[in-house]
């Protein structure tokens, strides 16, 4: 577990402003903001459909916003252009929980797959890959851990060797964010801790900037900087690790009526 989550760059890299989505009829965001500085991995903690997935989608443009604005390392995701948006989402890697690799491919080529961006024509092997781009790959597997696995076939692996060779795809992008929905979710105990502390030591030591989804409290206690809680839709909890405890963050799960919470006011900042 990490020994220090207080805090993270003064750079803001995301802000969202006033954020809502609808589906519908449905209100899945309801007047949402929230700011992410450089280097910090913030976790966005609640109860299936309360919102969070949604959030994701909405910061990198997959999910266009009903109302509100947001800005991510400078570009309005709300008013960008097909370009842009192709721009923002090869600076702003995705992690989801369903792993997506190419179980017949290598891990190698599962991770150089994440580096097509930069790449004008698609490739067919390992080896049409430029040379620089296979030892980047490596570099990046060897970072999660699995140098020793590059040229396994990937539907080989564990759960959690799976989700680390998803998270060197990613970091082949060079992403200055990444965004991760639900990492963990399909992983035992000490495989979730193995994904978080990866993530962890990226943010720190990488200066990357993480929004991460989870439903275990104590994962998120553990390794975010910061916590921000979701409840139908609405942010009731805004607070630094450091500032709360594991009874603060299991009031984003109280259920409550709501008319006595719109008396109690949406957030939580005390």
């Amino acid at each position: 577990m990490p020994v220090d989550n207080t805090v993270a760059g003064d750079d803001l890299v995301i802000a969202a402003r006033g954020v809502t989505k609808r589906f519908g009829p449905t209100v899945a965001l309801d007047d949402v903001s929230l700011e992410v500085r450089r280097s910090e991995l913030v976790v966005l903690l609640g109860l299936s459909g309360s919102g969070k997935s949604t959030l994701l989608r909405c910061l990198n443009g997959l999910h266009p916003v009903s109302s509100g604005a947001i800005t991510v390392n400078d570009t309005a995701v709300e008013r960008a252009s097909g370009a842009q948006l192709r721009r923002l989402r090869r600076d702003v890697g995705f992690v989801f929980q369903q792993f997506n690799l190419v179980g017949r491919l290598s891990c190698l080529e599962n991770v150089l797959i994440g580096g097509l961006g930069a790449l004008t024509l698609p490739r067919y092997g390992t080896l049409t890959y430029p040379r620089r781009m296979r030892a980047d790959a490596l570099t990046y597997l060897d970072r999660v851990g699995l140098a020793d696995f590059a040229e396994r076939r990937a539907d080989t692996l564990s759960g959690g060797q799976q989700q680390r060779v998803a998270i060197a795809r990613t970091l082949m992008q060079r992403p200055s964010i990444l965004l991760a929905d639900e990492p963990v979710a399909s992983l035992d105990p000490e495989n979730a801790g193995i994904v978080m502390d990866l993530l962890f030591q990226i943010c720190v030591e990488e200066k990357l900037t993480v929004v991460c989804t989870l439903h275990q409290v104590d994962l998120a206690m553990g390794w975010a900087h910061r916590i921000v809680g979701l409840r139908s839709g609405v942010k009731v909890l805004d607070r630094p690790t450091s500032e709360m405890s594991r009874e603060n963050a299991m009031e984003i799960y109280r259920r409550v009526d709501p008319a006595a919470e719109s008396l109690a006011g949406k957030v939580d900042s005390a």
